[in-house]
């Protein structure tokens, strides 16, 4: 009996002749595949290899040698640049008219330590954000690079109440992953943690914010009342989310970060309308939840590579704590430099007032940033190798990823950048055409452009260098 085809639609049942030109276009394509597989086994055991050889018992692997280093070290043999072709490359473009006339620099030899110039590099000067290099490491030689940052929640004084007890690490990510630091810690994590540890049917009312880690005033002397809050600078406090960010990955900093951390833990307990203030946890109140940072060493390198203010500040104050100081702007100041001088270095001429390079009164030296990077570079400030790996890379990341010679050979030019109304700088080291690393630091007092001639002026000293042979 035919298949029945109502009105107006079309049969269904294929013919003998497409369902054997169908079942031959399926074998055709199976042995295709076939030969595709056997081939590619072919390919991966090697053309001289057969089947049954390379699954027998005699079968020989190629060997393989150790692998290839991934960065080709400096050669040894790398002629330094001759002091007097250097002064004579690099003193006109200091002259030059954006930078203000008032220049002090300083470049030395990392590999011999000698240094090759010098401009006023024993005068004290406004650093800006280059300061940032004694704070990161102040931070690896007075804490273990290793070691991590602990945020906690800890049970409150009543029935639904938690409180969050700040340890210092602005990091804590309000997203998984952290847009802005990775291996950051989450809120989500934190929150999870502290609904299994509380009862069955408990309901969090209330979230307490403990900032007791730190101290003293929320922002230094030499600060501008315009600095905290802005898109770069936020309120020191213990406790902060996002770096202390009004929106994950964007620049707005709050006014109030340990107000907005508790809030995102209420929000991440799925209680965003619970009462959320700062306060004090009970003494031997139950941890119901903890998280931990990346390791310092990781949180050093953010801090340089982003110039991140509210980090440098908190690692300074960790610094001070580790010093046995107290956890303010002058105990954090008082240990950075104390901990850079039991390190060897020569601070005398260094006055700091802040972590991050954001007061006005801040004074360092170029001869102590070199000296420091120098040592960094060359392993006699030991454990600070960190500084090196979250210097920017010219053309590539952090604050200057759309700066430098894109001529220059990718990653020969790399430094902290430092900026104020007023100053810039660039401190760092690089890699000469002959193959010799140097350190250096050039610091402008006194610019009154805005911002961009300035900097181009300091980036072309700092490919000059790396183009130069000058031996």
């Amino acid at each position: 009996m035919g298949t029945i085809v109502p009105s107006g639609s079309t049969s269904v049942t294929p013919s003998y002749g497409r369902l054997r030109r169908r079942l031959l276009v399926t074998v055709v394509a199976l042995v295709v595949v076939a030969a595709l597989v056997v081939a590619g086994l072919l390919f991966l055991r090697g053309d001289d290899v057969t089947p049954d050889a390379a699954d027998g018992p005699g079968a020989v692997l190629p060997d393989v040698g150790a692998p290839a280093p991934v960065l080709a070290a400096l050669p040894d043999d790398a002629p330094a640049p001759d002091p007097d072709a250097l002064g004579t490359l690099l003193t006109p473009l200091l002259a030059a008219p954006a930078l203000g006339g008032g220049v002090s620099a300083e470049v030395v030899d990392v590999a011999g330590g000698r240094t090759l110039f010098a401009l006023g590099a024993d005068d004290p000067v406004t650093p800006a954000s280059t300061a940032k290099l004694l704070t990161a490491a102040a931070a690896l030689t007075a804490i273990d690079p290793e070691d991590t940052l602990e945020t906690r929640v800890v049970a409150g004084a009543g029935p639904g109440e938690v409180v969050l007890v700040g340890g210092g690490d602005p990091t804590l990510s309000t997203t998984a992953p952290s847009l802005t630091y990775p291996g950051a810690p989450t809120v989500a994590d934190l929150a999870a943690q502290v609904r299994a540890a509380l009862p069955a049917g408990a309901a969090v009312t209330r979230v307490v914010v403990d900032n007791s880690l730190f101290e003293g005033p929320l922002t230094a002397e030499g600060w501008g009342p315009e600095d905290a809050p802005s898109t770069y600078a936020a309120p020191v406090t213990a406790t902060a989310v996002d770096g202390a960010r009004l929106r994950p990955g964007e620049d707005p900093r709050s006014g109030a970060p340990g107000t907005d951390a508790g809030r995102a833990l209420a929000a991440a307990l799925s209680v965003p309308g619970a009462t959320v203030e700062l306060g004090a946890a009970p003494e031997g109140a139950e941890t119901l939840g903890s998280v931990r940072s990346a390791p310092v060493a990781r949180l050093v390198e953010q801090a340089l590579s982003q110039s991140d203010n509210l980090l440098a500040e908190s690692l300074s104050r960790h610094v001070a704590l580790a010093s046995d100081l107290p956890a303010t702007f002058d105990g954090a100041a008082q240990a950075v430099t104390g901990a850079l001088e039991e390190a060897g270095l020569d601070v005398s001429d260094v006055e700091l007032y802040d972590g991050s390079g954001l007061s006005r009164l801040d004074l360092v030296t170029p001869a102590v940033l070199t000296e420091l990077l120098g040592g960094a570079a060359d392993g006699s400030l030991a454990g600070a190798s960190a500084v090196l790996s979250g210097l920017a890379v010219a053309g590539y990341d952090g604050t200057l990823a759309d700066r430098g010679d894109p001529a220059a050979p990718p990653g020969t030019v790399r430094a902290k950048t430092g900026t104020l109304l007023g100053v810039h700088g660039l401190a760092g080291t690089v890699v000469t055409a002959d193959g010799r690393l140097l350190a250096y630091a050039l610091v402008a007092n006194g610019t009154s452009g805005g911002g961009g001639p300035e900097e181009a002026a300091l980036d072309a000293v700092a490919s000059a260098m790396a183009a130069c042979g000058c031996s």
